[in-house]
């Protein structure tokens, strides 16, 4: 039962996680782009974070305990070594958002209605979500092919 329920919250994390980062991204592209659309933004950064500390548990869980499969298997399978490319790749590109929005959610606190948001750091950093938003279908797809065998090592 348990692997079952680390299986379903990770998939969960996939839909949590692509629903943030693009409602992320279409509220920093808001045009006007005021303080509304930062709250918007900061809320769904809440879940993309959401999403990516389910993936990281429950995704190591899987791996470390072996509750679908031996650890040498994800270890030897280059689909699941593309996989976790994908998951790096979106820990890399996050760490500038992340520390910008960071510090957006503390100025608008301190700043109260005073406070206004960069609008080409908002749009920059929609685009850095659009491109996570890829990488995350792209990570589906390789845990598709994955569950269905493809990538096993050869022996």
């Amino acid at each position: 039962m348990l692997r079952v329920v680390l299986a379903a919250l990770h998939l969960l994390a996939f839909g949590i996680g692509l629903g943030a980062v693009i409602a992320r991204s279409a509220a920093l592209r808001a045009r006007p782009f005021g303080r509304a659309d930062a709250a918007r933004a900061f809320a769904a950064d809440g879940w993309w974070g959401v999403a990516a500390m389910l993936w990281l548990a429950t995704g190591v869980w899987r791996l470390m305990a072996g509750t679908d499969k031996a650890t040498a298997y994800y270890t030897h399978n280059h689909v699941f070594l593309a996989k976790m490319g994908c998951f790096v790749a979106i820990l890399v590109l996050e760490a500038w958002p992340m520390v910008t929005l960071l510090r957006w959610r503390s100025a608008a606190r301190r700043g109260g209605s005073g406070w206004h948001p960069n609008t080409d750091t908002a749009r920059r950093i929609a685009a850095v979500g659009y491109l996570e938003a890829v990488l995350v279908v792209v990570m589906v797809f390789l845990a598709t092919a994955m569950a269905r065998g493809i990538g096993e090592a050869v022996r």
